[in-house]
């Protein structure tokens, strides 16, 4: 197991026949971290969730949890990972204390501590005052904070969150937001997927890349940037927008014709692979023109732009 890492895959594989879901995936999520776990569909995002989780075994390759292989020991991995599916599964006529009783009850809570521990998960969740409603009558806001609220009745250190903020309002997404942040803190692991890639890139500590079973690109978002591209974007913002022509010229003599002058925006934008003391030289050049710089700085990539690349690259090799 890697220093620090709490889930772990390497060389991860898993083929039907000649088809390949999973392709030598090799990803590590430490003690406290969010990962961002994402591809389009059938991207084979739920085989790894499967593999992790002991409901599939791995063609080759590794999975662990806590140092437990999850192929050799898929029992005493179940017991290490809270798993929350994109749907919530619930029962009618049972009031939201039952319903996590009961499976507090599957999980093998002694009877005695259970009232408690619902108490507990139900508070750490943000759903305290859900205790005596219907399971059927609630929001599917608060059914997503009850399904939290049940991955962590046996306190797993990993969880796995398939969606926790699809068909949420705004409101709704904030607050989800909150309670994943509040688990990192007290130490979880997480691994989240979504399509919401705005919201994901507001929580994750690295983000996970995945298409047609290969893992495409992993790090934070500005590494993930530098491995899609080793271009950067680069924006100069002026005080006034008849200075844009100039201050155009003068970057296209250091970087080329890749330049786009915006001056309804007071701005200039440019795609360069410079290292950072050419581009402190362009700066001063710049401010030695009297265009009137108020901002030199970079444009991160956001992560579905990272997505959109990743894909098209994706799709571009298999019509090869």
């Amino acid at each position: 197991m890697a220093d620090g890492a709490v889930v772990e895959t390497r060389e991860l594989t898993k083929r039907y026949g000649s088809f390949v879901a999973l392709d030598r995936l090799t990803i590590s999520v430490g003690r406290g971290q969010i990962l961002g776990f994402i591809g389009p569909n059938g991207a084979g995002k739920t085989t790894t969730i499967k593999i992790l989780v002991g409901l599939a075994r791995p063609t080759s390759g590794t999975a662990t949890v806590a140092g437990i292989d999850c192929a050799a020991d898929p029992r005493r991995v179940k017991r290490l990972i809270g798993y929350m599916p994109d749907t919530f599964g619930g029962y009618d006529g049972m009031r939201v204390a039952e319903y996590l009783d009961f499976f507090g009850a599957a999980f093998g809570l002694p009877r005695k501590g259970r009232p408690k521990r619902v108490e507990e998960v139900l508070e750490t969740a943000g759903a305290g005052t859900f205790r005596d409603l219907y399971v059927e009558a609630l929001s599917h806001g608060m059914k997503q904070r009850v399904a939290i609220a049940r991955t962590l009745l046996h306190d797993p250190p990993a969880l796995i969150l398939d969606e926790p903020a699809n068909g949420l309002d705004p409101q709704a997404r904030i607050e989800m937001r909150q309670v994943l942040l509040g688990l990192a803190a007290r130490g979880k692991t997480l691994i989240v997927t979504s399509h919401i890639l705005p919201e994901l890139a507001r929580i994750c500590d690295r983000v996970a890349i995945i298409a047609r079973g290969r893992l495409r690109a992993a790090g934070t978002l500005a590494e993930i940037a530098r491995q899609l591209s080793p271009l950067r974007t680069m924006e100069v913002l002026l005080t006034r927008a008849e200075a844009v022509p100039a201050a155009a010229d003068v970057v296209r003599r250091y970087v080329g014709d890749a330049v786009t002058p915006a001056p309804a925006e007071f701005a200039v934008r440019f795609r360069t692979a410079k290292p950072d003391d050419e581009l402190a030289a362009l700066l001063g050049t710049l401010v030695a023109a009297g265009v009137g710089v108020a901002q030199f700085r970079e444009v991160q990539t956001d992560l579905e732009d990272a997505f959109m690349t990743v894909s098209q690259q994706a799709d571009g090799e298999a019509a090869r």
